[in-house]
């Protein structure tokens, strides 16, 4: 009995909401599809999920924001555009060390770990600004600034333990037939790519970092990559002002390279001399050497040259699809291209001798 009064009292609260000629057609359906009234411990339930999101909305840090990698999962194409790699892969190559930071300021703990990774690759990527991060994610900006110092300085690290520099063997094995048959002892394809860098303050700063090239201030790096289109050697970051010959004296790549190994190179890299004593072959371009006219062999021979260095700049084409480089960098970007191992150019460090004179002779007078 106590059923059906409830069962007659939950239809005409239903039923007294609609037009008379809609009576009976309503309490058809509402028999079909509600054969039971809701019980008060469901009611309970619903109103205890309203209040857990609106406790989330009112504190503004929602268990998953708009742009988290959760709903990201299932669109390769998304997590692509955003990230432009195989996202949860590359996070477990950094191991467990990802899940227990040391932050630059403050501890980040109202935001995953994949969530601070994918945030990092999406300003990388897509140069995003930290205005528009922060909507997209539901923090502050100074919590965004936290984790992407803390992040860059930690792949740095972390990723700068891994030995790229691959055997012999494998070169071998993994080079392209064209490469085997006329260059079989490639080990390196050595190219140099520039970073466009805002225009420093001081004059001396300028002067090291101007670049006759590119006609504006940058940083140099030399990429290298193996025949099958691996990159197996980056080089620290120098002024803009650096040559390529400097690049190279200062690079290890005479040390780490092999007897009788070849490297490809542009006509820029007129290294052979630096080489020689490892027995290393240098494959350049010819030189017209105060001759008007080149052979017809030295003209083949340098056609396949180049069309075998186009590797490396592709690999460095794909480097620039990231925003981040493309773009001129901000004075805290510069400095992080510089850390620790980097290198600057000559002027630069004469710049900073000054410096460090001038403020010697500063305390002497004090």
């Amino acid at each position: 009995m106590e059923e059906s009064e409830a069962r007659e009292q939950y239809f005409a609260t239903k039923v007294d909401l609609v037009p008379v000629e809609e009576m009976e057609f309503v309490a058809a359906v509402e028999e079909v599809v509600c054969e039971e009234p809701a019980s008060f411990e469901q009611e309970s339930v619903q109103s205890e999920i309203i209040a857990k999101t609106t406790i989330d909305m009112e504190t503004q840090t929602p268990k998953c924001p708009m742009y988290s990698i959760c709903n990201f999962e299932k669109d390769d194409q998304a997590v692509h555009f955003y990230s432009g790699l195989k996202f949860f892969f590359v996070l477990n190559t950094l191991g467990p060390a990802a899940y227990c930071l040391n932050y630059a300021y403050n501890s980040v703990t109202n935001m995953s770990v994949p969530d601070q990774f994918f945030l990092v690759l999406i300003k990388l990527r897509r140069l995003t600004t930290n205005f528009e991060l922060s909507r997209m994610f539901g923090i502050a900006e100074s919590v965004i600034c936290n984790i992407f110092v803390t992040w860059i300085i930690f792949m740095y690290r972390q990723w700068g333990e891994l030995d790229i520099w691959p055997s012999q063997k494998l070169d071998r094995y993994f080079a392209p037939t064209s490469f085997r048959r006329h260059y079989p002892n490639t080990r390196v394809i050595i190219d140099g790519t520039e970073c466009s860098i805002r225009k420093p303050k001081n004059p001396t700063a300028q002067q090291a970092t101007f670049s006759t090239y590119k006609n504006r201030n940058t940083v140099k790096v030399l990429v290298g990559c193996t025949p099958g289109g691996l990159v197996s050697y980056v080089s620290p970051s120098y002024g803009g002002s650096t040559s390529d010959r400097q690049i190279v004296e200062r690079s290890s790549l005479v040390r780490i390279c092999d007897r009788n190994d070849s490297v490809m190179a542009d006509k820029g890299f007129n290294v052979q001399d630096i080489f020689a004593p490892k027995d290393v072959h240098i494959n350049i371009p010819t030189f017209f050497k105060k001759k008007n006219r080149m052979s017809g062999e030295s003209v083949i021979r340098d056609r396949k040259i180049s069309s075998k260095r186009v590797h490396t700049e592709r690999v460095i084409g794909l480097a620039k699809t990231y925003k981040i480089l493309a773009e001129p960098l901000t004075a805290t970007e510069t400095r992080k291209c510089f850390c620790k191992k980097a290198h600057v150019s000559p002027n630069a460090k004469s710049y900073r001798q000054e410096v460090n004179r001038c403020q010697e002779r500063k305390s002497k007078r004090h």
